[in-house]
């Protein structure tokens, strides 16, 4: 079974504060990330992207989903993350 990685919008929302849970630096955060945008960024960096539409994260109370990433065992979750954060920021522009 391979490991899956667990992509959360809070991760990369620039209105949560790092100690409710965003993972990558402020100048990294965008505004109101959807799991659209997420699987878009996770396909281009190279790897499968599984959107879970009706997925509620502990720490929130309305469902944003979240992405599950294939394939990704050969990179950390910060790193992937980290990149994650990035392609979406490129996305916008």
């Amino acid at each position: 079974m391979a490991v899956e990685n667990v992509v959360w919008p809070r991760y990369i929302d620039a209105s949560i504060s790092r100690g409710d849970g965003r993972r990558v630096p402020l100048s990294a955060a965008v505004a109101e990330p959807t799991v659209d945008e997420i699987a878009q960024a996770v396909q281009q960096i190279g790897y499968d992207a599984v959107i879970e539409r009706d997925m509620i994260h502990p720490r929130e109370w309305e469902p944003r989903g979240r992405v599950l990433v294939q394939g990704a065992e050969d990179s950390t979750k910060n790193d992937l993350v980290q990149a994650v954060a990035a392609y979406v920021g490129i996305l916008r522009d």
